[in-house]
């Protein structure tokens, strides 16, 4: 019955004198645990909820590794984690050291705790404190821990964790005071939820610093390049407060906007240690940023040639041709792999809304605020040739996105070489 998970309880029954039931001192019933007939066994079946064994599913191929600690016997537990799909049926459970009992991981000195406690899947007859012991071992391997559960014996381990979550429902006080996410309805495939949201966010905070350091790095160069050639900068004060607001305040909320996809959840989990700026990021930054120089560059020094124009003017152009560039970037910024930068974007009114807004106060600061942004107005062609110079953002968005990038961040390389050196 055990194995098949059913929680098991006997009922048996005895007889006793009448002088036998009562103690005069203590006036407790007396019964002996010998001597007793067998009437039956109940077995109490606690079925996993609708969704769990998705939920868990949906864990796995992200590259989460699901633990099921409980208190159950090893074979209630055991069949319980192979029903929520925790353990394979044809998995060699405990040779493989998949399966044990919380005194034989208590019991392990630290040095097999740590050798075995990523083989672990399932921990049965388990204390608050073999809990506490596996998040505290995980941790020390470098792993990122989240732990979910509804008891106050479960308060340390939702303390100790990287991420707590208590149930909402049937969760105590003290479980949803030491835990940093309350799932309210009680439901695991809350947490797959929670995981995918949680991509989502660091994504978009990817996409948002790809976004911000292509901005900053062009404006940057430019300026210090004119200030040393010309003694004079293209870009104004008035000009650069601009371009931060609408890149820092419009381009953050229209990039922070996104909503999780199917593919975040087929991504490998981002350890601790990894750098928040990857190789993909460097890749795609520096060629557009790179041209962005390149092109305002050649305006600041040519440009006058170019277009026959005066100096103010001139400087105009340097500002509407950095500004658009920045806005077709922002589709770019949309996708840190994908080379179709525009798929879903009708689902995300925001962004094109902003995009839209950008656009129109954009024209209105070249074409209506001369005085105030230091502007000349723009004819047709110029405005064309601004337009067309800041879309080639988006080819050379898809060509660098078929460059292949190694996983090993970029700085890592620096590392090594100075560790070398420091043995040497």
């Amino acid at each position: 019955m055990a194995a098949s998970s059913l929680r098991c309880i006997a009922f048996a029954h005895t007889e006793i004198e009448v002088q036998e039931q009562v103690d005069d001192q203590e006036h407790k019933n007396l019964l002996k645990e010998d001597g007793l007939t067998l009437l039956g066994l109940v077995g109490l079946k606690d079925p996993c909820r609708p969704g769990v064994k998705k939920a868990v599913e949906d864990c796995q191929r992200a590259g989460v590794n699901v633990k099921m600690i409980t208190g159950d016997n090893v074979f209630t537990a055991k069949a319980i984690a192979t029903e929520c799909g925790i353990l394979k049926p044809d998995q060699d459970m405990f040779f493989s050291s998949a399966v044990i009992e919380g005194v034989q991981f208590r019991n392990y000195t630290p040095e097999e705790r740590m050798e075995k406690v990523d083989k672990i899947c399932v921990m049965a007859r388990s204390s608050p404190f073999d809990k506490l012991l596996m998040v505290q071992c995980l941790k020390q391997l470098g792993h990122v821990v989240a732990v979910t559960g509804d008891g106050t014996n479960d308060a340390p381990a939702l303390k100790e964790a990287d991420i707590g979550l208590s149930m909402g429902i049937q969760g105590t006080e003290v479980a949803k005071e030491s835990s940093d996410i309350v799932i309210m309805d009680d439901n695991f495939s809350s947490v797959a939820t929670v995981l995918r949201w949680g991509r989502c966010v660091y994504e978009n905070i990817q996409k948002f610093i790809q976004f911000q350091l292509t901005v900053n790095v062009a404006a940057l160069v430019i300026n210090f390049v004119a200030a040393i050639s010309a003694g004079e900068v293209p870009l104004t004060a008035v000009q650069l407060l601009w371009v931060n607001l609408i890149m820092d305040t419009l381009g953050a909320l229209a990039l922070a906007t996104e909503k999780p996809t199917k593919e975040l959840m087929k991504k490998k989990p981002v350890g601790r240690t990894e750098p928040l700026i990857t190789n993909i990021m460097w890749r795609n930054l520096l060629p557009q940023a790179l041209y962005q120089i390149a092109i305002l560059l050649t305006l600041q020094f040519k440009g006058k040639s170019i277009f026959g124009v005066e100096e103010k003017v001139k400087d105009t152009l340097i500002f509407n041709t950095f500004v658009l560039c920045q806005v077709f970037n922002e589709f770019n910024a949309r996708k840190l792999e994908k080379k179709n930068v525009f798929r879903g974007i009708h689902t995300n009114k925001l962004f094109l809304g902003i995009i839209g807004v950008t656009i129109l106060l954009q024209v209105v600061m070249v074409e209506f605020l001369k005085k105030f942004a230091d502007t000349e107005r723009l004819n047709w062609g110029q405005w064309g040739a601004c337009v067309g110079v800041a879309a080639v953002s988006w080819p050379i968005g898809w060509i660098v996105k078929s460059i292949p990038v190694p996983e090993t961040p970029i700085f890592s390389y620096l590392k090594m070489k100075k560790s070398k050196k420091n043995s040497i």
